[in-house]
């Protein structure tokens, strides 16, 4: 069977879990335990929201009161930081990652949207949802199989 696990790393990061095809669950984690969820799933793959793809964030950003800005870089590097993490913990694993760019995983969607596009009707927030959505594509992908 493949596990495919999809990421939204942040302050509560969203976790998406593919077996063979299918989403199976949905879990929102702190930081702290990337790392142990990916060692203790060993995927045979992970997709992540990359925020190190999408240059174009300071766009709205440069409008914004010089406090705000700030904030969001201080995010922005946390996030990039746990992108960096994921990636260097599926390299030590052999597991294959690749980020995609927020752009490119497309819309936020609400619950009832999801449910309709995944077929997911149990509970779900944002970070679950967008977790999901970024290894939708991927989530048929073969990689490293376990059983």
């Amino acid at each position: 069977m493949t596990l495919i696990l999809g990421m939204d790393p942040g302050a509560s990061t969203g976790v998406a879990h593919y077996m063979d095809g299918e989403l199976v669950r949905l879990d929102t984690i702190v930081p702290l335990e990337i790392e142990r969820t990916i060692r203790d799933a060993m995927p045979g793959r992970v997709v992540f929201e990359d925020s190190r793809l999408q240059s174009h964030t300071w766009t709205a950003e440069a409008k914004a009161a010089r406090g705000a800005a700030l904030a969001t870089a201080r995010s922005l590097g946390q996030v990039d930081a746990w992108c960096r993490l994921i990636t260097e913990v599926c390299a030590e694993l052999g597991i294959p990652a690749h980020g995609i760019s927020p752009a490119a995983k497309g819309p936020k969607r609400g619950a009832e949207n999801f449910a309709i596009y995944t077929g997911w009707t149990a509970r779900s927030n944002q970070h679950e949802r967008d977790a999901a959505m970024v290894a939708w594509p991927f989530r048929r992908s073969q990689g490293v199989t376990h059983v």
